[in-house]
């Protein structure tokens, strides 16, 4: 599986081996421009994201965020064997692979080949073997009604501009009665420094400031977008696609659990939400 053909060479990598940004700004980012360069930095970022969290993600798993919620204790899908279910923003599969293995038909995509390169891999090492689309959130190529389940845990939807046009590609997709479950990093943490440190948890930017944060190269190029949107943000984003929201779910940190995602840690999520969980389903 190759990546689409891109006018642009492969970003350089720092010592970290994630790309090396040329630059951080806050501004405006559009559906094409953000989806281009997502595809790009997690292409290039996929070795060492998985060599960092792979671990804790598992091969044959579903981590719901950071916390350590699992869908085995968390069971906000229901009951899925038998359903045909859609994993937005899949990375190495290992949610789709415990799906399969929990008796779901199931179908993950991704926009990033280097991601699902990797998930090829482990198709192979593990034995379960999942279908892979490559395939952006905004445009789905499923037919109307033809999933009974779509999931997303910490997928692409915070890197999606258009993420209103993306939830009514989902509710295109889910038959009546369907079941639509996307964890997302919790607003909250948006106007916070991106630390693990309890002692940095000092307001440096407004909550309510939804212009996209982007990374550049040293030609100005975005090589990286992510899109803030508010708690009312979502709650409006999933009615308006025309789905009826059941819950909001903030996972508490599990008790015991040492891991530090990027600004996630014990500490810290023991002060405030990390992860925010939409819970929903298509009218019958």
């Amino acid at each position: 599986m190759s990546s689409p053909s891109s006018p642009y060479p492969s970003l350089p990598l720092g010592s970290d081996g994630y790309p090396a940004a040329g630059g951080v700004a806050r501004r405006p980012a559009g559906d094409e421009e953000s989806a281009r360069a997502n595809r790009r930095w997690w292409d290039a970022a996929a070795p060492a994201y998985l060599a960092e969290h792979g671990a804790d993600l598992g091969d044959v798993d579903f981590l719901w965020g950071p916390e350590g919620l699992r869908e085995d204790e968390a069971h906000l899908l229901g009951d899925v064997a038998g359903r045909r279910v859609l994993e937005i923003g899949c990375g190495s599969a290992p949610c789709a692979r415990w799906l399969r293995r929990a008796g779901a038909d199931v179908v993950p995509f991704d926009l990033s080949a280097g991601m699902l390169s990797r998930a090829a891999e482990l198709n192979r090492s593990t034995g379960i073997a999942v279908p892979l689309v490559q395939a952006d959130a905004g445009a789905l190529p499923f037919l109307d009604g033809s999933v009974d389940v779509v999931c997303s845990a910490f997928g692409g939807l915070p890197f999606v501009a258009d993420v209103e046009g993306a939830l009514r590609e989902v509710a295109r997709v889910l038959r009546p009665g369907g079941r639509f479950v996307a964890s997302v990093n919790h607003p909250m943490r948006w106007p916070f420094p991106d630390s693990p440190d309890p002692g940095d948890l000092r307001v440096i930017s407004s909550y309510f400031d939804r212009t996209p944060y982007v990374e550049t190269d040293d030609e100005g190029r975005t090589v990286y977008a992510e899109h803030h949107r508010t708690v009312g943000d979502w709650v409006r984003a999933v009615v308006g696609a025309g789905l009826v929201l059941a819950d909001l779910v903030e996972p508490e940190w599990t008790p015991g659990r040492t891991q530090e995602w990027g600004q996630w840690s014990p500490a810290r999520g023991a002060l405030i939400p990390g992860t925010m969980i939409l819970v929903s389903s298509k009218p019958a």
